[in-house]
């Protein structure tokens, strides 16, 4: 008898959050073009995807998104991807007041796979992506980044000042150029192996290209 009562309850709360997980999908798909065309009309598109070069959009995506092209919105097998994709990061931008991991991340995930992904093509998502990531201390997009951190524009960043950028990516406050500068270098340093091929990430999660802690004990001794 507790069995059955607990099996029949497990049912309805499986279906109670099924409901409430199609209901959050349908109303991210009903609102997702107002919310992104609002974005990328407005002021805070300082750079369009055409400021960055072929080089530069390389370099982010080999770091961020490997397989940004390819996937649909969600990638769970990359080596190098981590947990979060480009699109995954932008709704947690735009659809969250506060994200925090946990339940929540499933909303995320459901919302990139069946309704940011699908309804806003890749370089849409790119642009919004170079304009609103947030690189701490009230600095928005590479844009600004570039004018915080380098005190000068994104098209005159050098290749190393623009990876520093990419490195932040990661966390803004552990990889701060200014405030962490040997972190954010042996960062800077480990990207230019992946890009040079000398290291090749062997996990999902391999997003610090070995050891995270190394940089830290670095900066302590």
């Amino acid at each position: 008898m507790k069995h059955r009562c607990f099996f029949k309850m497990a049912g309805i709360l499986g279906a109670l959050l099924c409901i409430y997980y199609f209901t959050t999908i349908v109303i991210a798909r009903r609102h997702t073009p107002h919310i992104v065309q609002e974005i990328i009309q407005s002021d805070a598109i300082v750079l369009q995807l055409s400021d960055v070069s072929d080089r530069q959009l390389h370099i982010l995506l080999t770091v961020e998104d490997p397989n940004f092209y390819n996937h649909r919105g969600v990638d769970l097998r990359t080596p190098g991807a981590g947990l979060t994709t480009i699109t995954q990061g932008l709704v947690k931008k735009l659809y969250f007041k506060e994200f925090k991991p946990g339940i929540r991340k499933i909303k995320q995930t459901l919302i990139a796979r069946f309704a940011l992904d699908p309804l806003v093509s890749k370089d849409d998502q790119l642009t919004l992506f170079i304009n609103i990531f947030d690189f701490c201390f009230g600095a928005k997009g590479f844009g600004e980044a570039a004018q915080y951190y380098h005190g000068k524009s994104f098209h005159e960043l050098s290749e190393d000042e623009y990876i520093s950028l990419v490195a932040m990516c990661v966390g803004c406050g552990s990889y701060n150029p200014i405030y962490n500068a040997e972190v954010n270098a042996e960062r800077v340093s480990r990207i230019k192996k992946v890009l040079s091929g000398e290291y090749i990430p062997e996990k999902m999660k391999d997003i610090y290209y070995g050891d995270e802690n190394d940089a830290f004990k670095m900066k302590r001794h």
